[in-house]
């Protein structure tokens, strides 16, 4: 009886394929897990920012410009914060 050593061959392929593919699962389900935690806590700091700045523009900002009456002077510099803030594409956020 002859050995088919492409078959023999196959098999070890498939067998040595599958335990690579197990040991990355291995270490790649724990990092996905901490990235996973990574990605929440960068939600939550998100949140925060977009607090933060609808509370200064929203409240602090526009309060300031209209006590001190400094039109064109504030137009330049909301132009400015409007555009980073459109840069950052935080602008669409404050919207919805």
């Amino acid at each position: 009886m002859q050995v088919n050593w492409i078959v023999v061959g196959w098999i070890i392929d498939m067998i040595l394929n599958g335990i690579i593919w197990l040991i990355i699962a291995a270490f790649l389900l724990p990092l996905i897990d901490v990235t996973d935690q990574w990605t929440r806590k960068a939600v939550k700091l998100m949140g925060k920012a977009d607090d933060w700045i609808r509370k200064f523009i929203e409240d602090d900002l526009f309060e300031f410009i209209q006590q001190k009456n400094l039109k064109m002077l504030t137009s330049i510099i909301l132009l400015i914060i409007f555009g980073i803030l459109a840069q950052l594409g935080i602008i669409p956020k404050l919207i919805t």
